[in-house]
């Protein structure tokens, strides 16, 4: 979230012998395929193993949508993880909150004096009436939208809504256990993983993992657009105004509502964004050298955007049932968002990510 957006919360995110590669090669293919018995590592409930491998990051050739931040596409190489079926729900995060006493960023006092050293100087207090513990959420009833540009026209800062009241007071997540969690910034993702035994992906895991057994597809679903209705929860009408509902959901949908891709996953596509541990810097891409195959990429080192000058940002991926082709088209693999740390909303979730060496430990 940029600063403006911010303040509006508050206010309303070796080479060797041909020989040795090709046997090393085929220990790679074994090691991703079989949990070897010396390791004697049970595959964790509700998580698909993703398979290593050399794939193109970044914008495709032939997606007219791409922006200047997913630009130039690179090679990248990413070592195998287990990687969560679908986002985490509402009863797996209530069941980390019931062992913790976890209370997440949405639910706690406001803090002015820490929340303005990450704001321009000078910038003016806000009404104590809104400087209440909150979240973002979308406003339904959006009209004489005037400017794209203007995204306060569609979000409202929403006092008393958090992960268990996501539309605010008076609302519930009774019957809803196998939706998403939303309202989740990084800190609370971060204490879940924590719990959990878990971590949050890097952006080139998440694209790995959306990949599938694919390494260039714009899409998880594979390169046609057209197939976009019938594959992901997404917007269809007039963003913000009008939502036809094509796709069977107007909002947020139950997680494994659309069809996986080819190896598993669910909605790493739409329905909400996913947080990941990268730094978000616009410009991180072009600073890279195309002509290496880089391995394991962990990010930028630092977070730059434009927009926001002021605030630390991480990337968020996959989109959310608020993505529009006229917008964001954020429903492509290599689309990338910023979300400031300490932001929530009603369309952000997560979704975890957990290596062999981690499940080795725990033994």
């Amino acid at each position: 979230m940029n600063s403006k957006f911010l303040l509006f919360t508050i206010v309303f995110y070796c080479l060797f012998s041909a020989c040795n590669s090709s046997k090393k090669e085929n220990k790679k293919l074994l090691d991703d395929q079989l949990i070897t018995f010396k390791e004697k590592i049970k595959s964790p409930k509700d998580m698909i193993w993703v398979a290593s491998k050399t794939f193109l990051m970044g914008a495709k050739e032939g997606d007219n949508l791409a922006m200047p931040r997913e630009k130039p596409a690179h090679n990248v190489y990413v070592d195998g993880f287990y990687i969560d079926t679908h986002e985490v729900t509402n009863a797996q995060f209530k069941a980390f909150v019931a062992a913790t006493n976890y209370v997440t960023t949405a639910e706690r006092p406001i803090n002015w004096d820490e929340i303005k050293k990450d704001l321009p100087l000078n910038t003016p207090k806000p009404d104590a009436s809104v400087l209440q513990p909150g979240s973002l959420i979308f406003n339904k009833k959006a009209t004489g939208v005037v400017s794209m540009a203007n995204y306060q026209q569609w979000w409202i800062w929403k006092v008393g809504a958090n992960w268990k009241q996501p539309a605010g007071p008076g609302s519930s997540i009774e019957g809803k256990d196998n939706f998403p969690v939303v309202h989740v910034g990084l800190e609370d993702a971060l204490a879940y993983c924590k719990w959990a035994n878990r971590r949050l992906p890097t952006e080139a895991e998440w694209e790995s993992a959306a990949q599938g057994n694919n390494t260039n597809n714009i899409f998880v679903w594979g390169n046609n657009k057209q197939d976009l209705n019938t594959n992901a929860n997404t917007w269809q009408g007039q963003f913000p105004t009008t939502n036809n509902s094509e796709d069977g959901y107007d909002y947020i949908s139950p997680v494994k509502s659309y069809p996986s891709n080819e190896i598993g996953l669910y909605d790493m596509a739409g329905n909400v964004w996913e947080i990941t541990t990268d730094l978000f810097n616009v410009n991180y891409y072009k600073m890279l050298n195309i002509n290496e195959v880089l391995k394991n990429p962990i990010g930028a080192k630092t977070s730059y955007s434009p927009s926001n000058p002021y605030q630390l940002e991480h990337v968020i991926k996959g989109g959310s049932f608020l993505c529009h082709e006229s917008y964001c088209a954020s429903f492509r693999i290599s689309a990338r968002m910023g979300m400031e740390p300490s932001s929530s909303s009603d369309h952000i979730g997560f979704r975890t990510v957990v290596t062999k060496e981690m499940l080795s430990k725990t033994k």
